[in-house]
C-alpha cells in the first residue's frame, strides 16, 4: 500500500516532519510518500493561503508519477478535500476530519488546540461542513504561528499543553485534538498536562483511516457529489504542466 501525504504549505522541513509522523504509525508494508506543493505559502493561516493551497495540493498530486492507493491532505482546517475527492479514484482523507472522527469514538466532546486565532473560524467551518461540530466543545488558539512551532520546541510544548489543560477544565472537553500538522509529537506532553485525556494527532489518525479504507476496498462514491468533472477546456491547468513565463 502506498499513501501520498501532501503538505499544504511549501516548508520542506514541515513536510519531512509530517512524513515522519505518518511513518511512525503506518502498518508494515505501507509506504508513505510525503509531498510538498510547487506553489503556495510557507505557512497556511488564512483564507487566501488556504484556497491557494487547495489548488496547489491537487496540482502536486497530479504531478506525482507512479501508482498510489490513497491521499492524505495534511492541513488542519484547510480547503480542498472535496476537489481531491472529485479528482481522484482513490480514498482521500483530510487530517481535520480524521482527527475529529476518531475523537468522537473516544469521548463525548472534544476540543481542538490550534495555532493563531484567525485560523479558528476556518477549523470551525470545516467541522461544520463535515457534520462534526456538535461534538466539539471548543477550538482554542495557542497564539503561536505555524512556523513558530518549529522554532521553539520547549515553548510550543508549554503553550499547547496549557491550552489543552484549559480546554479540559473550562470547556469540559474529554479528548484533545492537535489542530496543526506541525504539532505531531506533542501527544505525551499534552496527555500528561490534562490528567490523561486522549490526544489525537491528525496525521496519525488520517494514516490509519486511509489504511482501513484501502484494506476494505472502499473509496469515494462517484454517483453524484464527487462525480468526475465534466470534460472541458481548463486554461492554465494543471499548473505544473505550464511552461515558464519570461
Amino acid at each position: 500500500m502506498r499513501i501520498l501525504v501532501v503538505n499544504v504549505n511549501t516548508t520542506e522541513s514541515m513536510t519531512a516532519a509530517i512524513g515522519s509522523a505518518a511513518r511512525a504509525v503506518a502498518a508494515p508494508g505501507t509506504e508513505i510518500v510525503e509531498l510538498t506543493p510547487f506553489v503556495g505559502a510557507d505557512s497556511v493561516e488564512g483564507n487566501v493561503e488556504s484556497y491557494l493551497a487547495a489548488v496547489a495540493v491537487m496540482d502536486r498530486v497530479l504531478a506525482y508519477e507512479g501508482p498510489y492507493d490513497a491521499v492524505i491532505q495534511a492541513g488542519f482546517g484547510e480547503h480542498g478535500r472535496e476537489g481531491l475527492q472529485e479528482l481522484l479514484d482513490v480514498p482521500v482523507v483530510d487530517i481535520t476530519e480524521a482527527a475529529a472522527h476518531v475523537a468522537c469514538l473516544l469521548g463525548h466532546r472534544y476540543s481542538v488546540v490550534t495555532t493563531l486565532d484567525r485560523t479558528v473560524p476556518l477549523i470551525e467551518d470545516r467541522l461544520l461542513l463535515a457534520g462534526l461540530h456538535t461534538r466539539c466543545a471548543s477550538v482554542r488558539a495557542s497564539g503561536l504561528s505555524v512556523l513558530e512551532l518549529e522554532e521553539s520546541p520547549e515553548r510550543t510544548v508549554s503553550v499547547i499543553a496549557g491550552e489543552a489543560r484549559r480546554a479540559v477544565e473550562e470547556d469540559r472537553a474529554e479528548v484533545i485534538v492537535l489542530g496543526c500538522g506541525g504539532m505531531a509529537g506533542l501527544q505525551e506532553a499534552v496527555r500528561d498536562a490534562t490528567g490523561g485525556a486522549p490526544v489525537i494527532d491528525g496525521v496519525a489518525a488520517a494514516v490509519k483511516l486511509a489504511e482501513s479504507l484501502v484494506g476494505l476496498g472502499l473509496t469515494t462514491s462517484k454517483l453524484r457529489t464527487y462525480a468526475p468533472a465534466r470534460p472541458k477546456a481548463m486554461r492554465g491547468w494543471p499548473l505544473h504542466a505550464q511552461p515558464p513565463r519570461h
